[in-house]
C-alpha cells in the first residue's frame, strides 16, 4: 500500500493506494473520473499515516464501499496539509492532462 498526498485545485487530499506508483496511469484514470485534472503528489510513509490516523486508518481500509485500488483517507486540507511536515514529503510528481 502507497500513502501520498496529491495537491489539487480544490486542496491537498491523502490517499492510500495499492498501485506501485502514484503516477500510475491505472491511479491517474481513476482520480481522472473524480474530476482531478491535474496534481502535484508527494509519497509519504504509510507508517507514518498510520501512527497519525490509528483507527480511522483502519476503518478506511475496512471500508468494503470503496475500491482496493484508492482510498481517500482525509479530504480536509487543512488538516492534510498541517499533519505532515515538508520533511516527510518524498519526491514531487506531476500530473496535467
Amino acid at each position: 500500500m502507497k500513502a501520498g498526498i496529491f495537491f489539487t485545485g480544490t486542496g491537498p487530499i491523502l490517499i492510500l493506494t495499492a498501485y506501485e506508483a502514484l503516477d500510475d496511469s491505472r491511479l491517474v484514470e481513476k482520480l481522472l473520473a473524480k474530476g482531478i485534472k491535474k496534481f502535484i503528489a508527494y509519497e509519504v510513509s504509510e507508517e507514518r499515516v498510520k501512527e497519525k490516523y490509528g483507527m480511522h486508518y483502519k476503518v478506511i481500509l475496512g471500508d468494503l464501499r470503496q475500491t482496493d485500488d484508492l482510498r481517500v483517507l482525509d479530504y480536509d486540507g487543512h488538516h492534510v496539509f498541517y499533519n505532515f511536515s515538508f520533511e516527510e514529503l518524498g519526491e514531487p510528481i506531476f500530473y496535467e492532462s
